[in-house]
């Protein structure tokens, strides 16, 4: 009471009221759903006198003849609403603000009304306030006509609009009314206020992405041409929204045509049909776009959108939604400014070219390209940076999209002489050089063929060379522009793809990067503040990255290392100090070296656990426990039968947490999976923890989802694939010792939710090849008879007759379930 008094004194300093105001409304809305739930309680707990009073003082405070008072009234009059309204309570304060709308000349009251109006739609589920969407629409319709005199009504009535855009979904069925309202939208974009007209362009986008299917009239009559004006305004506000509506309308026709193909996969009908408004526009507003793309700014800030960013991302926007139609009027801007003297021509020409790499297809612009990168080459040497950065961007959506093009006898050596010699360059084009070497890495890899992998790569003779300039470019205390990253992240793409010829490289490159380990491992006590932490910390989770991916790509070759690994690591650690994101770096590392030694990890247990324990019991950081727990199920899976010493420790900490109220239900999907890992590895000795596991895998997968509750669907969907993991490990684990027949009684269960998650119409591929696999298992694990009364129900044999279309990896499943429980029934 005493924060809605203050907000309605008119005695009080401005300041002061806004402060009770904001107090007011932060006592009834909170982003935690839990939380708010609280507030909402407590609020109707109040004595509906002293609620009465609250809403009355905060209605008064609408008035205001201070602007910032009377909005931050609204958002306190909408927190209310937001409470209330969904009980059925406080049903008549639409129709109190509908009374102040009248009051035609007090300005101050109709802004904050409209205000409190646009936040109510915001805040509030429409079915809630369905009955009062005509009386609402009608109030911001008429706020926001050209005959209303005052600009700061318009500016309030288009902002309501926007939020209640979802609201008037009814309105908008009906053609008269919807013409009304884009009439009145389409008017205001050419009001003579800034902020109405950018506010007006903000509602068709809006109107756009909620009423796509009822725009072709507007499009041809009105639309078209306002968008096209609103692009070449001179207030670059305007025309960044005008830009952002063609944006939109290309997102939607490109996603719609993705439904299309889907559709025509699995001979459907699609549920929407492009207007192709894009491919119609396209004569009109891609010279007006082209033509933005050369209003970049000299010292433009790269975190500040302008004109020119919006029109690049807008044509790359356009190239996926026309596809080939983009290029051939494209092309002649490019010829035109590709080699102009003004810096900012050439850019927007690079531009350009680079935008159009994503849509058309690649028999078109392979062509182009060819002819295209030698003259991109050797602008990585111009003399402008601008046109550097762009340039080398250029060709990394090159090496990312069309790789075909780069033909390695006659591109790929000034190609990476360019790149290279970007790497010494400002951030920002070393940043992008860095891209586009990973790029070529990644798109130009052979190591996954073995027939390949022995011959090396076209990229082999460069190796040394780009890995030693990457490492270069990092020598630096900075990150700016996230560079050094870059070159990190690179560095591991290298790693990854290397070649048995290679591999000397990788060694050494692991060598140089634990040397920086060290090296930084010793500089801890000069840490002096928050910047030379968040630095020292990038820098251990680079190096991190680079040795897993290292770890991996040697596998038992690791082994001359692992000492000096696990030693820094556990030094690591212990420097880490309770700085999460380190010490799951760490744990990964870790988790790695396990799996590449197995059973030559074992020397390093005794040394480890003590660490892993604790993160194993930090409930209330998910990611570090879900890590941590991800490292038990590597260690038992490299140590196999040897990890049963261990099993007791880790099943007791893992039953543990699934005790605990404090630790997020999601890390309690690892925990299940982790008992399948557990058990696979210790196979028969995995007896004592069976009936407790499958106890627990049991009353988990009785949880039946609301299906209006899609939060819940989503969890308990990944919630049955973990105990199907879980469950796939026990089984296997038994299978062929002569345990098994102790799975014989928890088999009915196991059956219980393979029918559940394959009756799922919305189940998962992954889900369908783990219940699928586990049917196997079972059968294959008692092949005599044991469980052919449960094999023979007749919804196995129709799950396993499925025809879908399926991935190859799903389809070799099934062929083989299929088998062997027709071995199991015979």
């Amino acid at each position: 009471m005493m924060l809605s008094s203050e907000l309605n004194n008119e005695s009080s300093p401005p300041h002061i009221r806004n402060a009770a105001g904001l107090a007011l409304k932060n006592a009834l809305t909170a982003r935690e759903a839990a939380r708010q739930a609280d507030y909402s309680s407590r609020w109707l707990g109040l004595d509906i006198g002293v609620r009465g009073k609250v809403k009355d003082e905060t209605l008064k405070a609408l008035g205001s003849p201070h602007p910032k008072v009377g909005q931050v009234a609204a958002q306190s009059v909408a927190a209310i609403a937001s409470v209330e309204l969904p009980v059925g309570q406080w049903l008549d304060v639409i129709e109190l603000l509908i009374g102040f709308m009248n009051n035609q000349s007090n300005i101050p009251l109709r802004v904050a009304t409209l205000q409190a109006i646009g936040y109510i739609c915001e805040s509030i589920k429409p079915e809630i306030l369905t009955t009062r969407s005509n009386e609402i629409l009608t109030a911001v319709i008429h706020g926001a006509r050209k005959e209303e005199p005052s600009s700061e009504v318009q500016q309030a009535a288009i902002t309501a609009l926007l939020n209640s855009v979802e609201f008037v979904r009814d309105n908008f069925e009906r053609e008269g009314e919807r013409n009304y309202i884009m009439q009145v939208v389409c008017e205001a974009t050419q009001n003579s206020s800034v902020p109405v007209q950018v506010g007006a362009f903000e509602v068709l986008v809006k109107i756009m992405t909620h009423y796509y299917d009822k725009m072709g009239f507007y499009m041809e009559r009105a639309l078209f041409g306002l968008t096209v004006m609103g692009m070449k305004h001179q207030d670059e506000s305007i025309a960044l929204q005008a830009i952002e509506f063609w944006s939109t309308v290309c997102e939607i026709e490109t996603d719609m045509a993705w439904e299309v193909a889907e559709a025509q996969d699995y001979g459907e009908i699609p549920e929407n049909e492009s207007k192709f408004f894009a491919r119609t526009a396209l004569p009109e507003i891609l010279p007006v776009i082209l033509q933005l793309l050369t209003r970049q700014e000299e010292d433009a800030d790269e975190d500040e959108w302008n004109v020119s960013m919006a029109a690049g991302t807008c044509l790359g926007l356009l190239a996926q939604a026309v596809t080939d139609n983009i290029v051939q009027p494209v092309i002649p801007f490019i010829e035109a400014n590709i080699r102009a003297a003004d810096w900012h021509q050439r850019e927007a020409a690079v531009m350009a070219f680079g935008s159009i790499m994503d849509g058309p297809d690649p028999k078109v612009l392979v062509p182009l390209v060819n002819q295209a990168l030698p003259i991109l080459i050797d602008m990585m040497g111009d003399n402008n940076i601008h046109v550097k950065d762009t340039v080398a961007w250029t060709l990394g959506r090159i090496c990312d999209l069309l790789i075909n093009t780069i033909q390695p006898d006659v591109h790929l050596h000034p190609l990476v002489s360019a790149l290279v010699g970007g790497l010494t360059d400002n951030p920002r084009i070393i940043a992008n050089c860095c891209w586009a070497l990973m790029n070529l890495a990644d798109q130009l890899d052979f190591s996954e063929n073995e027939e390949m992998a022995g011959q090396g790569s076209p990229l082999s003779p460069y190796y040394e060379g780009i890995i030693q300039a990457l490492l270069r470019a990092t020598e630096t205390a900075s990150n700016e522009g996230n560079y050094r990253t870059a070159a990190y992240e690179a560095i591991t793409s290298y790693v990854i793809h290397a070649t048995d010829d290679t591999i000397p490289v990788v060694q050494s490159t692991a060598v140089a990067i634990l040397h920086r380990m060290e090296q930084l491992l010793g500089m801890q006590n000069q840490i002096l503040g928050v910047d030379d932490r968040n630095n020292w910390n990038d820098l251990q989770s680079n190096f991190c990255s680079v040795i897993i991916s290292v770890i991996r790509k040697l596998g038992q070759g690791i082994q001359p290392l692992a000492d000096r690994i696990m030693t820094l690591v556990l030094q690591l650690i212990q420097a880490a100090g309770k700085t999460s994101t380190i010490l799951e770096d760490a744990f990964l590392v870790v988790g790695s070296l396990a799996s590449a030694l197995e059973q030559g990890f074992s020397p390093y247990i005794q040394a480890f656990l003590p660490f892993l324990y604790p993160a194993l019991k930090a409930h209330e950081d998910a990611q570090l426990c879900t890590v941590a727990i991800g490292v038990i199920g590597d260690i038992s899976r490299a140590l196999g039968e040897q990890s049963a010493s261990y099993a007791n420790a880790f099943m007791n900490v893992l039953l543990e947490n699934l005790q605990s109220d404090v630790l997020n239900r999601n890390v309690k999907i690892t925990i299940l999976s982790c008992f399948g890992d557990i058990a696979l590895a210790i196979g028969p000795a995995f007896e004592p923890y069976l009936g407790t596991t499958m106890n627990v895998l049991r009353q988990a997968s009785l949880l039946t989802p609301n299906p209006l509750d899609v939060e819940l669907l989503e969890y308990v969907s990944l919630l049955r694939e973990g105990i199907l993991e879980a469950y796939t490990g026990i089984v296997a684990g038994l299978k062929g010792t002569e345990k098994a027949s102790i799975l014989l009684p928890y088999v009915p269960s196991v059956f219980e939710l393979v029918q559940k998650c394959l009756a799922d119409s919305d189940r998962s591929e992954s889900t369908f090849k783990l219940a699928i696999g586990l049917l196997g298992d079972l059968a294959d694990t008692f092949p005599n008879g044991e469980i052919k009364q449960y094999l023979l129900a007749e919804w196995i044999a129709s799950e396993l007759r499925t025809r879908t279309r399926m991935p190859v990896e799903t389809k070799k499943t099934l062929r083989w379930a299929r088998e062997v429980v027709k071995r199991a029934t015979a």
